[in-house]
């Protein structure tokens, strides 16, 4: 598949008590399950795919967190998140580091063992599962690849990334054109969309998809992914056609969608997103801008909660901790209906649909405290409306600095001390470079 994965592999060592992860992906163990799958064996597999993309999340929302200059992340034991990711003096982003190493080779695990549940599919006996059940495992296994090739792809940009490749396929070169490897994304979920399609799904799934554990509500699902990607490629007219296909609505609520789960539970993870409430030792605090920039009024400065005291590190101080997670149970989210609404309101100006957005752009600021959009009716103007509402509705999901690079505004992004950085991307991994 990918000898990165090899060469991570031990990663799922540490998380082996986790529901239905396999405790190696290279033994013979695997190829007992691919060879003659029982349900159990394709429940776990499916289980331990889901579980898997939880792994390593916090690094992912950490790091486009603080180079995209949403949060500090303060830590005593870590200071690469207010040197490296910040560019601190002569800090530059290593390729062989926790920041890139750890989210990047958890993604591909998952990827990994995806499709192993493609291989056990294939020698699934009908007594153990129908033609339309195994239709929702490939489904489910093809729009996971998908997604957490496209997550990849987000930090590394065009420092590329590989196309993931079926077991014992030869392995393909690094792409370093964003836009391939996010055409490769949408090839995954179109055969996802395709295989869920009249499917059944058997399969046990988190309360973190709780509304969509059935094939019509994963292939919503899926197609909520693909409007994401066709937004990123600037494809309007198909990022609309997948809202249609996907739980997209107007008047909905804001926070329906899929989510990873998290516990405390014995054996499971717990969400390390959240830190109590005015600590010194692990903080998340909001960068100043986000207060300096948000319109008075907006419910949205409530994602945060001011301190008793200042925390400080650095040279940085913040004010404000993050209370988008207020336990270590607390879910976070993959997609909702609320990042829908404002793709929607994108491709509509964006295809010069001005009213329609307008009504999309003043569902965001309504259900948040603030009066109808009052501004111009301009592309430009309303793209700064968008990109407003973007980066305080998405605040902390993973899309604000992702949205600068693509809108060219890296530039803007404030710059703390005298000798920082605003990086565009992050290096490829030494590990896959040297394969």
């Amino acid at each position: 598949m990918n000898k990165y994965f090899a060469a991570f592999i031990i990663l799922l060592s540490f998380s082996a008590c986790q529901k239905g992860e396999i405790n190696s992906l290279n033994t013979p163990v695997v190829d007992g399950i691919t060879a003659n799958p029982t349900r159990s064996d394709l429940f776990n597999l499916v289980t331990g795919a889901e579980s898997g993309m939880r792994n390593n999340i916090a690094a992912y929302l950490d790091g486009t967190g603080v180079i995209g200059r949403e949060i500090y992340r303060f830590s005593g034991a870590e200071p690469r998140y207010t040197t490296d990711l910040l560019g601190g003096g002569t800090k530059r982003l290593d390729n062989n580091t926790f920041y890139i190493t750890n989210p990047w080779a958890s993604r591909y695990q998952v990827i990994r063992q995806c499709f192993i549940l493609l291989d056990a599919i294939r020698n699934t006996r009908s007594a153990i599962a129908s033609d339309a059940q195994k239709k929702a495992f490939t489904g489910f296994a093809k729009t996971l690849i998908g997604y957490q090739l496209l997550l990849n792809i987000n930090m590394t940009d065009s420092n590329g990334a590989r196309i993931p490749v079926p077991n014992g396929a030869t392995l393909g070169p690094v792409i370093t054109d964003p836009g391939v490897v996010m055409d490769s994304v949408l090839k995954f979920l179109d055969d996802g969309k395709a295989d869920l399609t009249g499917s059944e799904v058997m399969f046990p799934l988190s309360d973190g998809f709780l509304g969509f554990k059935d094939a019509a509500g994963l292939l919503k699902f899926n197609r909520a992914l693909a409007a994401r990607v066709y937004t990123y490629r600037k494809n309007w007219t198909a990022a609309l056609t997948a809202l249609n296909e996907s739980f997209y609505d107007l008047n909905g609520t804001l926070t329906t969608g899929v989510y990873h789960s998290f516990s405390t539970n014995g054996g499971d993870l717990a969400n390390t997103m959240y830190l109590a409430p005015n600590g010194n030792g692990e903080v998340r605090v909001a960068n100043p801008s986000f207060v300096n920039d948000i319109v008075a009024g907006d419910d949205r400065i409530n994602k945060t909660a001011l301190r008793t005291s200042s925390a400080s590190q650095s040279g940085l101080t913040g004010n404000r901790d993050l209370t988008i997670w207020n336990s270590l149970n607390s879910p976070v989210s993959i997609i909702r209906n609320e990042e829908l609404i404002l793709i929607y309101a994108e491709a509509k100006i964006q295809t010069s649909a001005f009213p329609d957005a307008i009504v999309a752009l003043n569902r965001i600021r309504t259900a948040h405290n603030l009066p109808a959009y009052a501004g111009a009716v301009t592309s430009a103007a309303l793209l700064t409306e968008l990109l407003y509402n973007r980066r305080y509705s998405l605040f902390m999901e993973g899309h604000w600095w992702i949205d600068a690079r693509r809108y060219g505004l890296l530039g803007t992004l404030p710059k703390d001390r005298p000798d920082d950085d605003v990086w565009a991307r992050y290096p490829l991994p030494q590990n896959e470079s040297n394969i």
